[in-house]
């Protein structure tokens, strides 16, 4: 077998290589469900997007990867509004959690105010800083 080191995020060597790992953690637990959830702002004059949420739920939990709001619509609620709607559509989904990782200098504080708790610490990432997973439990849709 061969190694080759490579800085090309080329998505078909992705999926080359991750489908293994799916087909294992298939064959351990139940399919994943995963499915993405992508909430955007959009200038209405431009229809520019400024910003918005990225994420996907998976194995009942909502996974919010990115979360931008637009420099001048910070303090707005415009963050809180991207947070419970992605939730919401997690509840509808079925999710009963919802996780995230931010950086010291990012929002760890916002998140504590939309309930989230810290679960987990990865100091000196980057180096003098630190990153916070967080999580919030989804309370069940009736």
């Amino acid at each position: 077998m061969q190694l080759r080191l490579s800085e090309e995020a080329d998505e078909a060597l992705r999926q080359a290589i991750v489908q293994p790992l799916v087909a294992y953690n298939q064959s351990h637990a139940a399919p994943s469900q995963s499915r993405p959830l992508v909430i955007s702002v959009i200038d209405p004059r431009s229809g520019a997007v400024l910003g918005g949420l990225w994420g996907y739920t998976s194995y009942g939990w909502l996974f919010t990867q990115l979360l931008v709001v637009p420099e001048a619509a910070r303090g707005q609620g415009l963050g809180r509004r991207l947070l419970q709607m992605a939730e919401a559509e997690a509840q509808a989904r079925g999710c009963h959690g919802a996780w995230l990782d931010t950086f010291e200098f990012q929002a760890r504080g916002f998140y504590e105010k939309q309930g989230y708790r810290c679960f987990g610490e990865l100091p000196d990432y980057p180096q003098g800083g630190s990153r916070f997973f967080m999580q919030k439990a989804l309370p069940p849709t009736v």
